[in-house]
């Protein structure tokens, strides 16, 4: 079992509890499956109301959510059956940006916006696998992210990670913060993987993806994964609904061609094979193409 093998554990089959990081990084604990580890009190953190990086992190077979987030992580997947598999299809979409981020597009610095929870290959393990001197800096205002962001900051001695705790609404700060680490000056590759899809309204996210973008270095790069309905229909849109009544932060789907104008909207050029299945975005084996899923992803480059 190697890298994202790692990410889930074998439930709907009864299996037993894979973890989903390296095994030498493994704080062994006992976790209840039905509950989730014992997490301590966080402030900021209501455990009552189900929470987008807690979910994610479950789907991704992780220990770190409350009972309401398995509830509505369950009562998701009901709903969406393939919720899972779209969760490692935009983790592995993660890997192949950023592999490509560092290698083809010789890009060596990295803003993540939307971190979520760590798991196995973050965004500072990838791209320093390739770039030893790769710079990263991580962006989220969630607290049990934050708790967390130690996992984060272990670097290679060439290179540098930082995390921020800003709102993702407010790209001036993030940018601002983020010149303490990166070179603004030189192309930067941002990811916003997940979490754009919680900007429910269209003008803000042309705004917040659009100041990004109009502040970096020509060169720099925007990846995008998203919730969309282009495959399931009614099913993504009732998983939506679902979501929005009764957890945080709410989230709206977009389709294929909302993702598409929405590069060309801030300025950039939609590099090949466009907005697609995540899981099809410059796939390892382009002759075996992958069943599409909702979430959609693709990658723009600003000239």
């Amino acid at each position: 079992m190697q890298g994202d093998d790692l990410l889930r554990p074998n439930r709907t089959q009864g299996g037993p509890f894979i973890p989903k990081r390296p095994l030498c990084l493994i704080r062994w604990v006992v976790v209840d499956e039905q509950h989730g580890r014992d997490l301590p009190s966080i402030p900021g953190v209501d455990p009552a109301v189900p929470n987008s990086a807690r979910v994610w992190d479950y789907w991704l077979g992780g220990d770190e959510f409350y009972p309401a987030d398995k509830a509505m992580a369950d009562e998701v997947e009901r709903v969406l059956p393939d919720i899972v598999d779209q969760a490692r299809a935009d983790r592995l979409f993660l890997r192949r940006v950023v592999e490509f981020f560092a290698g083809e597009a010789g890009i060596g610095q990295f803003l993540d916006v939307g971190t979520g929870l760590p798991t196995s290959n973050n965004t500072h393990e990838v791209a320093q696998r390739l770039r030893p001197d790769a710079r990263v800096v991580y962006v989220d205002n969630d607290p049990l992210v934050l708790a967390h962001a130690r996992a984060l900051l272990t670097s290679t001695p060439e290179g540098m990670t930082d995390y921020l705790d800003v709102d993702m609404h407010e790209p001036d700060r993030i940018l601002d913060l983020a010149g303490r680490t990166l070179d603004m000056a030189r192309p930067v590759a941002i990811t916003m993987l997940g979490v754009v899809w919680h900007i429910v309204d269209d003008d803000d996210a042309v705004r917040i993806l659009g100041r990004l973008v109009e502040r970096v270095a020509p060169g720099s790069h925007l990846a995008i994964s998203h919730q969309t309905d282009e495959i399931t229909g009614q099913q993504a849109r009732d998983a939506v609904d679902m979501w929005n009544r009764d957890a945080a932060p709410k989230g709206v789907c977009r389709s294929k061609r909302q993702l598409e104008e929405l590069f060309t909207a801030v300025g950039l050029e939609l590099l090949p094979p466009g907005v697609v299945s995540c899981n099809r975005w410059r796939p390892e084996a382009p002759d075996v193409l992958p069943g599409e899923v909702d979430q959609f992803g693709g990658v723009g480059v600003k000239h």
